[in-house]
């Protein structure tokens, strides 16, 4: 049997969606800017498409929404644009950013940090979520923007991006948030959380990879990522990704429709899931489940490296995670758990389950025998779980 449970790292395109991107590929391939009747067959699809994905995100129509390769593209838009906008003209000096980001946020902010900006990285608590009184302590007068996730990539954290918005906002303030991991997963309203930025990718809610998007609200300063052209209102030049956009369109309005089925359907097989995992001796789970996306498990198994649990893993068919694709050459000890202050031990140890409305329950239940077995052999050679103390304290 084959099991895919790393859907936080990308997920299978929905065929729905790849047949609605099909026609655009070959039959349909006009360039959408272009004057003719080639063109035009794109014109109406792109523009019904754009309208799924502001429907998807509620936001106004007043509002940008800017198609880009990825999220990744679009953080490192947002931050870059602040550092010129802001840093390099001496109006600002200073940005905030949570220590548990994506990638492309921390080596951003870090990027910017060596051309002498200021960076505060904001630390979790012991459930691994961001205290929004942390962002109201550490805003000044030179704050250009804070920047937090909506949901984290590992833990699956929910973090508390209303309240920060408010903060914000009170502030005067811009405030970005990567959606990445919440579309698809929680509900997303850019009016209601005060965003003046958000991301995403629609890999990650069963659309095509190498295509996302970056919400800028009305008013709202943001240099153009790429000049030589008029696509994106200026924003973004280069001849559009129809059949991306289509797909993304596609992805975002079956996202929408399958929210309930992921908060109800998917949870319950998560958590019986996660309640047996938790049954086998000295494993941790970090934060609790109503604080986070309801497909999510970080899970660690105290003495048991994380590649080699992923080795016996795919060994037997089964698609897993250390944590973030982005970071996966990286053979370090996870930094959520490195944040929250776990041991040595268990920093090396954390395992990433994460479902889809794909996920079945033979398949989860396959997967835990695998698991078990994996434990039991994976312990018996361990050194560093043979020689802890009698009773192997499951505790941090």
């Amino acid at each position: 049997m084959r099991v895919y449970l790393d859907n936080n790292a990308t997920t299978i395109v929905d065929p729905q969606v790849f047949a609605e991107m099909e026609p655009f590929f070959v039959q349909k391939y006009g360039n959408p800017n272009s004057l003719h009747a080639f063109a035009s067959e794109t014109h109406q699809p792109l523009k019904q498409a754009m309208e799924k994905i502001y429907a998807g995100i509620h936001a106004p129509k007043e509002d940008s929404v800017v198609v880009t390769s990825c999220a990744t593209e679009s953080n490192n838009w947002v931050l870059k644009s602040i550092y010129f906008q802001y840093i390099l003209t001496g109006r600002k000096n200073h940005i905030i950013i949570s220590e548990v980001e994506h990638p492309s946020v921390i080596a951003t902010a870090k990027f910017i940090e060596s051309q002498g900006c200021r960076v505060t990285y904001l630390p979790i608590n012991h459930e691994g979520l961001i205290d929004a009184q942390t962002v109201r302590d550490n805003i000044t007068d030179k704050t250009a923007l804070v920047s937090v996730m909506m949901a984290n990539n590992e833990t699956g954290g929910i973090f508390p991006v209303q309240e920060i918005g408010e903060i914000c906002k009170e502030n005067n303030v811009l405030f970005h948030t990567d959606a990445v991991q919440a579309i698809g997963k929680i509900p997303v309203d850019v009016q209601s959380f005060n965003v003046d930025y958000l991301t995403f990718s629609a890999h990650k809610f069963h659309g095509p990879k190498g295509v996302g998007a970056l919400y800028i609200k009305k008013g709202r300063e943001l240099l153009p990522l790429l000049h030589g052209g008029s696509q994106m209102g200026g924003y973004r030049s280069g001849t559009l990704n129809v059949a991306g956009i289509v797909g993304m369109g596609k992805a975002m309005e079956q996202a929408v429709d399958a929210l309930d089925y992921e908060m109800t359907d998917i949870k319950e097989m998560r958590d019986a899931f996660e309640d047996e995992l938790l049954k086998i001796e000295d494993t941790f789970v970090v934060t609790p489940r109503e604080k986070r996306t309801p497909n999510t498990i970080l899970i660690s198994f105290r003495g048991i490296e994380g590649e080699s649990m992923l080795w016996d893993l795919n060994c037997a068919g089964i698609g897993a995670s250390t944590g973030s694709a982005c970071a996966s050459e990286d053979l370090e000890s996870n930094p959520v758990m490195e944040a929250i202050g776990a041991d040595a031990d268990l920093a090396h140890t954390a395992i990433r389950f994460s479902l889809s409305r794909y996920t079945t329950q033979e398949e989860l239940d396959y997967t835990l025998v695998i698991v078990k077995d994996a434990v039991k052999r994976l312990r018996e050679i361990s050194s560093s779980y043979a020689y802890a103390p009698e009773g192997h304290d499951s505790k941090l």
